[in-house]
């Protein structure tokens, strides 16, 4: 046989020319090459879609209708007359003023405190690393374990809270049980578990500052006080401010450690946006209801996030000046 000759060693037959073939082969891997980028994202970009995007497009048109899953008769298109119902409703305006009020006031202490403890910790410490793990282990535990052991700190008459106060002279409470003191207790679990988060970001923002700021300020005879409120606090607010809007978003959406301990009570005085639409929905059988609400609340949350990122950029460019 000659040398190059494509022919069949058993059958003497003649294979057909690949050059097509790998012609096409070349093409398409050209093709890959050019478009790897957009190939690698489609899986992400799938899950969003399967996952965020149709779930809330149909719980919109869900918000349109008058759905009740307690009766047979087939959802009906209502169009605005579930928003108008909730707009008016003073249970809903209810739920919005504790949602914002144990967000807003939760997000500032945890941000006070963590801002603080990030400064203790960014300097040459002893046991610097074993305690940052210590403070970050309330965020490691699940939030409905969270809520059972608070359950039991705040046990009225055996929990650890009272016997404490006991200790200082101070009148017991009851804590998660009365309308006066439900949302201060639910605030001061989201401190305990989620300032570690303020205090990780605020230490990364830190770690990154430069040098020669503070040189120039000590140079000029700056104390420790106008150091922190003219140098560091101006420089590290960008990236403190990120970290309030993470965590304001998810104080924002806080369920399950309410749910865990109070479940909205007692009455509606725990009662939170997130609260209210699991009852309508899944209590009350409202889905169409239930589920503009949620938009609401979206609309609620979307709009306090683009005013945390205008305050940022605005922060942003003043640096950049």
């Amino acid at each position: 046989m000659i040398l190059g000759d494509s022919r069949d060693l058993v059958t003497g037959v003649a294979k057909p020319h690949s050059s097509l073939n790998s012609g096409e082969s070349m093409r398409f891997n050209e093709w890959v090459e050019k478009h790897v980028r957009q190939i690698f994202t489609l899986p992400a970009i799938f899950f969003v879609i399967v996952m965020v995007a149709f779930p809330l497009v149909y719980n919109i048109v869900i918000s349109f209708r008058d759905w009740n899953l307690s009766s047979y008769a087939e959802p009906s298109w209502i169009g605005l007359k579930n928003y108008s119902s909730l707009l008016s409703d003073a249970r809903f305006w209810g739920a919005m003023w504790r949602t914002l009020a144990f967000s807003f006031s939760a997000v500032v202490i945890e941000t006070i405190l963590g801002f603080s403890i990030a400064l203790f910790l960014n300097r040459d410490l002893r046991g610097k690393n074993l305690t940052k793990t210590i403070f970050l282990l309330p965020m490691v535990a699940t939030p409905v374990a969270v809520g059972m052991i608070w359950l039991l700190i705040f046990e009225p008459t055996m929990g650890l809270a009272n016997y404490l106060l006991k200790g200082l002279g101070i009148a017991p409470q009851l804590w998660l049980t009365t309308r006066k003191t439900v949302l201060p207790s639910l605030m001061i679990i989201d401190i305990w578990q989620w300032t570690p988060i303020i205090m990780l970001i605020s230490l990364a923002g830190l770690a990154v500052l430069p040098k020669d700021p503070y040189e120039s300020a000590r140079i000029d005879g700056a104390n420790s006080f106008q150091i922190l409120n003219m140098v560091t606090i101006p420089q590290v607010l960008p990236t403190l401010l990120a970290g309030v809007l993470i965590r304001l978003i998810d104080a924002l959406k806080t369920y399950d450690i309410i749910y865990a301990t109070t479940q909205g009570g007692p009455g509606e005085a725990s009662e939170t946006l997130n609260i209210l639409g699991y009852v309508l929905g899944f209590s009350y059988f409202k889905m169409g209801r239930s589920a503009a609400l949620i938009v609401l609340f979206l609309v609620t949350v979307t709009a306090i996030s683009l005013i945390v990122l205008f305050l940022k950029n605005r922060t942003d460019k003043k640096i950049e000046v």
